[in-house]
């Protein structure tokens, strides 16, 4: 099987502001997770084989409803999957609202490539439907095997479904703004909800106070009296842009290979063997002195500096600041595999090197 390099994307909030709107939601507005059980057809070959005998069973039975009777034991069926099939209803979304389905493979199936997802019901976690969903399925990757030899991109038994689902119900309510509203950050830090308050009350001074890390509550102005005045006020609250602190995880999607590395994500000094592979990461101080007359001080920085050697490729150094991003990037210029990668950023994060939470999707 051919290996697929990973893809690294480096968060960066460096150029552009972000809006409030994108960093917190109000309270009390959990989305609602929909889900069913379908089918797909127009498989090349790859569907469930005789393993998966509910497969059979679900096509029998949706062909009772266009009066043909088949039995389910004289079925084979490689061009069909069953599937469970998700998605989540926001709050506030009214019927025929149109959102993305994702599609997971039940059985035995090895592709859902080219399939596309027949009408299939959705409901709520009390079991009232509330939607529907059909279409072609979009797998990001592909899966193709011959006598002895298989190759792969992502992961082809698990795809989605671009707005594919209707809704046909109403979508929870959101809170109607009162006196007083509440911001929730989606993800609590102590400098971002002050930036938050600080930047609100530079254009409605003394509107929003830092309640905690998580929490920003904001006090309507007396000229916003009427409900479409308060809307309006939520809207503008929400565009308001701050510069938000760099975010201090790495997110790993084991599926794909997709490395996401935050902004403030930092390394000490350490070094990981892993196969034939080391990685040392070496810091040494750089002193920069005045001239003799000058009046000037004397400035100490430290310097880091990567050093990769993997048998058979030679020896390869990063100068500078080093960082998780520069790690990746020397790794996968050397071609390690996404597994490989993820067990060095596991490696360093077990030996305290590593300062970031490691999250895995």
């Amino acid at each position: 099987m051919r290996a697929v390099l990973p893809l690294f994307v480096f968060a960066s909030s460096l150029f552009a502001g972000v809006r409030i709107g994108d960093l917190t939601n109000y309270p009390n507005t959990t989305p609602v997770s929909l889900t069913g059980y379908g089918l797909i057809v127009g498989l090349a070959g790859t569907g469930d084989g005789s393993k998966a005998t509910f497969t059979p069973q679900s096509f029998a039975n949706m062909m009772k409803q266009f009066g043909i009777e088949v039995a389910a034991g004289d079925l084979k069926l490689k061009n069909v999957a069953a599937v469970m099939v998700s998605c989540e209803m926001q709050p506030g979304v009214r019927r025929g609202a149109r959102v993305d389905a994702l599609v997971s493979s039940l059985g035995d199936a090895t592709s859902l490539q080219g399939g596309t997802l027949l009408r299939t019901v959705l409901s709520d976690p009390w079991g009232e439907p509330v939607a529907e969903v059909q279409g072609a399925v979009s797998i990001g990757g592909f899966n193709f095997e011959s006598t002895g030899s298989r190759v792969s991109r992502n992961h082809s038994v698990a795809g989605r479904i671009p707005n594919g689902v209707v809704l046909f119900s109403d979508g929870p309510e959101l809170p109607a703004p009162a006196d007083s509203f509440v911001l929730v950050l989606d993800q609590p830090d102590l400098r971002t909800s002050v930036s938050i308050t600080k930047a609100i009350n530079q254009q409605y001074g003394g509107a929003a106070r830092t309640e905690d890390p998580s929490t920003v509550i904001v006090t309507m102005p007396d000229m916003y009296a009427t409900l479409s005045d308060r809307l309006e006020f939520q809207s503008v609250i929400e565009d308001i842009q701050i510069d938000p602190a760099g975010t201090d995880k790495i997110v790993i999607n084991e599926r794909t290979g997709t490395i996401v590395v935050g902004t403030a994500v930092s390394l000490m000094p350490t070094a990981v063997a892993h196969g034939n592979l080391t990685v040392e990461i070496t810091d040494m101080p750089v002193i920069s002195q005045p001239n003799a007359f000058g009046q000037g001080e004397t400035i100490v920085e430290r310097q880091s500096r990567i050093t990769v050697d993997n048998a058979g490729v030679g020896l390869k150094e990063v100068a500078g600041a080093a960082s998780a991003g520069d790690v990746a990037k020397m790794l996968n210029s050397l071609g390690v595999s996404p597994r490989d990668m993820i067990a060095i950023f596991q490696g360093l994060k077990a030996a305290g090197a590593l300062r970031a939470e490691l999250v895995i999707i």
